[in-house]
Parts: C-alpha cells; sequence; structure tokens
C-alpha cells in the first residue's frame, strides 16, 4: 500500500520532505507524531494525527505516539499570539494517562507484532539532561539564524508579546525528540500538522548534523470550515474525544450539522471509506441534500470510531426523540444519565411535586413553571396544538399533568412547536 499515496486523495498531505514516499514504500518504518499534553483528553482537533498514526499501521509501518511530559512543560509557541500557562509534573502525568488510555483505543499495542504501536515519553529522556550538556550537545548544531527563520517564530517576534527564551528553545527540544527517537528506536519520520513543519524540520536536521543520518517528514493540513471559522469549536468549546467531557450523543450531532461542503472533505479525511464508496456518497447525496446522507454516514462512521457501537445507536435514538414524532416509548425506556444527556442545552424549570399530586391542567402547568409568560398564552399554544407533552402531543385546555407522566420519576419534556423544548424538574 503506498501510505503518501492513499494520504494525498484523502487531502491529508500538505508539506513533504523528498524521499518520503520512498522511504514508506522502501521497508517498515517508524513515524511519530506527538500530542500535546495539556488537557487529560484528546479533542477532535487531535483526530488528524490519530488518523495519521492508524493509516501508519495499516499500512504496515511502526507508529511512535509520543505524549510531551517535557515539552508539555515548555509549551509550544507555533503561531500562538502569547505564551502558554506551564504545566506542573502532577497535572502533566494525569493528563498523559487520560491520553494513552484514548490513544490504546485506536492503535494496536500488542507487542507480538512486529509494528506494535507504543507510548513515549519524552520526559523520559529530557530528566536526567543538563541545560550544559544540552547547550553544548545539541544547541551548537542548530544556528540561531535558522531557528528565526522559521515562520512560527517570526510571527510572534513580529507581534506584541515577543517571544521568551525558553519558547524560542521549543523547536530545538522538539527536534531532540526526533534525534532521540531515530538513535533509540530507528525512527526515521515525523507527522504533523502543518503548523509544526518548523518544528519537524529542525528535527530532521538534527538528525542529519548530529547523528549522520536521513530522516524524514510530512504534514497534514490544518482545517478550516468551508465559512473560513475554526473547525472543532462549538459554542460549548471544544468537542472532546472522552464521554464524559462531549456525550456520545453531543459528538454524533457536532458531525450530523455539519455543513455540505465541509462534510465532502471530511468524509475523506475523517473515516477509512474507499474512495469509490466516498464518490458514490457524494454522487448521491448532491441529488438529494435534504437528505444528509453525507452527514448521517460521516456521524455514524466517526461515533462508532471513538466511542463504539452502541453508543451510537443510542446517539441514533437520541436524535429520533428530538427530531421525530412518534418517540414517546423511546422516551420512556431511557434512563435518567441518557434522558440528561439528550436534553443538554435544553432550557430547565423546577415545579413542586405536590402541585402535580392531585394533578394540574395544562394551562396553569405552563405558566407556573414559566415556559410561557401567562395562562392566555398558554391556552392559545395549546388551543393552536402547539404543546406536547412526553413527545405527545396536548389536544385540549383541559389536559391534565400529573405524576404518573413522570419520567425515571422526576422529569417531564415539555415540546413548543416543532424545535423548542423545555425539560420540568419535579421536586
Amino acid at each position: 500500500m503506498n501510505l503518501i499515496e492513499e494520504l494525498r486523495w484523502r487531502g491529508m498531505v500538505q508539506d513533504i520532505m523528498p524521499g518520503t514516499e520512498e522511504q514508506l514504500l522502501k521497508e517498515m518504518t517508524t513515524a511519530y507524531v506527538g500530542f500535546d499534553p495539556t488537557a487529560d483528553s484528546l479533542h477532535i482537533g487531535s483526530l488528524v494525527p490519530i488518523l495519521l498514526l492508524v493509516h501508519l499501521q495499516r499500512a504496515g509501518h511502526k507508529p511512535l505516539a509520543l505524549v510531551g511530559g517535557a515539552t508539555g512543560m515548555v509549551g509550544d509557541p507555533s503561531f500562538k499570539a502569547e505564551e502558554r500557562k506551564m504545566l506542573d509534573l502532577e497535572t502533566l502525568a494525569h493528563n498523559q494517562r487520560g491520553i494513552k488510555a484514548q490513544l490504546e483505543k485506536f492503535l494496536d499495542f500488542d507487542p507480538a507484532k512486529p509494528n506494535a504501536a507504543e507510548m513515549v515519553n519524552n520526559f523520559d529522556w529530557f530528566k536526567d539532561i543538563s541545560f550544559l550538556d544540552f547547550i553544548r550537545d545539541v544547541g551548537k548544531h542548530i544556528t540561531v539564524n535558522y531557528m528565526m527563520s522559521k515562520d512560527s517564530v517570526k510571527r510572534r517576534l513580529e507581534g506584541d508579546s515577543g517571544m521568551s527564551f525558553t519558547e524560542f528553545t521549543y523547536q530545538l527540544i522538539q527536534g531532540y525528540d526526533f534525534y532521540h527517537l531515530y538513535t533509540a528506536k530507528n525512527c526515521k519520520l515525523q507527522m504533523g500538522g502543518s503548523d509544526q513543519w518548523g518544528n519537524i524540520v529542525t528535527g530532521t536536521e538534527l538528525v542529519r548534523r548530529k547523528a549522520g543520518g536521513e530522516a524524514f517528514a510530512f504534514t497534514c493540513p490544518l482545517l478550516k470550515k468551508a465559512d473560513g471559522t475554526k473547525f472543532g469549536k462549538t459554542e460549548n468549546g471544544n468537542v472532546w474525544l472522552d464521554a464524559a467531557k462531549t456525550s456520545p450523543y453531543q459528538f454524533y450531532q457536532f458531525w450530523l450539522q455539519t455543513q455540505d461542503e465541509d462534510a465532502k472533505n471530511y468524509i475523506k479525511i475523517f473515516t477509512f471509506l474507499d474512495k469509490q464508496v466516498i464518490d458514490e456518497l457524494i454522487t448521491s447525496h448532491d441529488q438529494a441534500p435534504h437528505l444528509r446522507q453525507l452527514q448521517k454516514r460521516l456521524a455514524q462512521e466517526l461515533t462508532i470510531f471513538v466511542h463504539g457501537e452502541k453508543e451510537y445507536e443510542f446517539a441514533v435514538k437520541a436524535s429520533e426523540i428530538l427530531f421525530s414524532k412518534d418517540t414517546a416509548e423511546i422516551l420512556k425506556s431511557l434512563t435518567e444519565q441518557q434522558l440528561l444527556e439528550v436534553m443538554d442545552g435544553v432550557p430547565q424549570f423546577e415545579f413542586a411535586a405536590s402541585e402535580i399530586e392531585a394533578g394540574k391542567d395544562i394551562v396553569s402547568f405552563l405558566a407556573e413553571t414559566g415556559i410561557l409568560p401567562s395562562k392566555s398564552e398558554a391556552r392559545k399554544m395549546v388551543q393552536n396544538n402547539g404543546i406536547s407533552v412526553n413527545k405527545v402531543k396536548v389536544t385540549g385546555i383541559d389536559s391534565m399533568v400529573d405524576k404518573s407522566q413522570l419520567l425515571n420519576d422526576k422529569y417531564i419534556l415539555v415540546q413548543r412547536g416543532a424545535t423548542k423544548y423545555n425539560l420540568v424538574i419535579v421536586k
């Protein structure tokens, strides 16, 4: 399998060092990607480098996932407007454990296999290197002129905040990672996002000058949405791979809501579907875009890849609850946790349990919970067939709300019109 050819048609190659494609065709090659341990979970921005490692392993090569315990203490300045907050050892160790657990879901770490994935931590080789040793044995091989020529450095030096010496040394530290892995594990290739090209090339240069060897590199483009906004951000911040930070339902919904043009790119980058299947999907989508076949398949593939089949099935079920009509029974089948996942972000109102003990007419219920501002507004909405309780249409103003309707003995879902939901918490 020609890995570079495969990644090129998927739109996953931007910069590539001469000889890289030939090296990958010649022999099983060990390659690495670095992950920044600034949090205890990776987010969807990390999916591209993860997928690079997965494609690499599927093509028969050996992936190394480097978690930067040492570089995380410095902070990568590449194309950042200001210096990052430094993390302490305890926080870094916690974050590394979380990232390792996630990567083990995507890569095959079986040591019996010749191309088994490995986790490495650059703190392991940096902790015993003194400052004097580093500037004597490493610093002398790379000139300041060379370091300052990098775009990531020039932009910061031209900005208002400048750049600290700590950050300036980052590319040397990352370069040494490549040199160490080259000498210790015969690692000949580094991959990463295009913002890392300067740091990566410093590593290949260090391998050449300090070890007299040849190293290779390629980067993938940084993703942006078709409208130019940043990929992977929502109103609530990052879309995390950790189900406790971003529920599988929210994760599924993120991909389901992708714009058409973005979906055409993402289906190539984020799935393992082959070219023929993707071309057919895009053609089919263009013929009936309202069916959102492309988004549905994208959401399916990614939710299963990150969270598994069961969570995908729940995400579909949850979507049916909010966007389909005949879902009263599905709603009743949800656990409390599942219900709250589905209703995350939905306005919530509290109501006293004693008030519905003997039943409460729907008009008073809507007004007293605050879902509607007055009884007259509530009456009008009910008379216009605009209210559903637990996905069941309210047929008249004499309808009652009582404790038999409680979901998980605690909740009532009120729907106004087609899309406005309110969750009443009965205490």
